[in-house]
């Protein structure tokens, strides 16, 4: 786990098959299933996807990411604005985010490695609490996916 201002780093060695956890990084309803959102369409290299939060406390927020990169059952990247949860805001202006999905055979299963980068570039405002949202929700994500692959 490396963290600085700018980017959030979290790694975890989930015990399934690489292709087993690429499936459900990449498949919507699999992503829906463990990320608790409710995305509408496919990932596609260069397209964005939407969705809202599942999530009580926020689903008044829809997720919207744009897909950078999709490299099979080894790297997939997305665009997005982080932490745009406050309703009244237009976060279109921002500067956005990269998340990145780096998938590696290791003894024991997949190591799968999050990195999101780019908080430096978001507005002084919020950067340090979009920053904190995000650090706190990659933790409970990584092993909300644990837990997917593992069922």
């Amino acid at each position: 786990m490396t963290e600085s201002t700018d980017r959030i780093e979290k790694q975890i060695v989930l015990k399934a098959p690489r292709s087993r956890v690429w499936k459900a990084l990449t498949d919507t309803k699999e992503f829906n299933a463990w990320f608790g959102v409710n995305l509408d369409g496919r990932f596609a290299a260069g397209q964005p996807i939407r969705g809202r939060i599942v999530n009580p406390k926020y689903n008044h927020v829809t997720m919207e990411v744009t897909v950078e990169t999709i490299e099979p059952e080894t790297y997939f990247s997305w665009r997005w604005h982080p932490a745009a949860i406050e309703p009244k805001v237009d976060y279109s202006k921002e500067p956005t985010t990269l998340v990145e999905f780096r998938l590696e055979e290791v003894s024991g299963g997949t190591r799968l490695t999050v990195v999101e980068s780019g908080f430096d570039r978001i507005p002084a405002a919020r950067r340090a609490e979009a920053f904190r949202l995000n650090s706190g929700g990659w933790e409970i994500q990584v092993e909300r996916i644990r837990a997917h692959v593992s069922g």
